[in-house]
């Protein structure tokens, strides 16, 4: 009984590999890729907080250190270039507090766009424009929390965002038809 089981689940699990499931077995990075430069990233005309571009591409080069084996370097030694801005930073409250006229609680919106370019060949690998990443936090005084504690959230979650991009077979984010989906 228990090795019908077993040759059951090993059955179904040829058969999910064999039908094209998806599913890649080894690293989903690029195999031809060693090296990425990351220069400062921009910052669009309408952001007005400053050092917010810095700590994105901080986080962009942490989370590729943390997630990936490509090696960060300088231009002149690297094999690709991921260059980026911070387009626009928004931020809006999702309640209010009716005592006190302020909000309770906040929505701060990145959108964020960014290319990786083999510097070998020219070629673009990865090219997204105007994904908008999306993070709350609680504005009510009690709690102490400010744009910075919403800000960072976001800008940690672009940060795993844009190196999931990097990936190889992801769609590119732009192409969703819910532009509300948070990538």
């Amino acid at each position: 009984m228990r090795t019908l089981r077993f040759v059951a689940i090993g059955g179904l699990v040829a058969l999910a590999a064999a039908s094209g499931c998806g599913y890649k077995i080894g690293t989903l990075h690029r195999s031809d890729v060693r090296t990425i430069s990351i220069p400062v990233w921009t910052r669009g005309h309408g952001v007005y907080r400053r050092g917010l571009e810095m700590d994105l591409t901080k986080a962009v080069v942490n989370r590729i250190q943390m997630d990936t084996r490509y090696g960060i370097t300088n231009e002149a030694k690297a094999d690709t270039k991921l260059t980026g801005q911070l387009k626009n930073v928004r931020q809006r409250p999702l309640s209010i507090n009716t005592d006190t006229g302020r909000s309770r609680a906040m929505e701060v919106t990145f959108t964020v766009s960014f290319r990786w370019v083999d510097l070998r060949s020219g070629d673009v690998l990865v090219s997204v424009d105007d994904f908008d990443v999306r993070e709350q936090y609680i504005g009510a005084y009690t709690f102490g929390e400010t744009f910075f504690t919403g800000g960072q959230a976001v800008i940690d979650e672009a940060a795993q965002r844009i190196v999931e991009q990097l990936e190889e077979g992801w769609p590119d984010p732009s192409d969703q038809a819910d532009g509300d989906e948070k990538l």
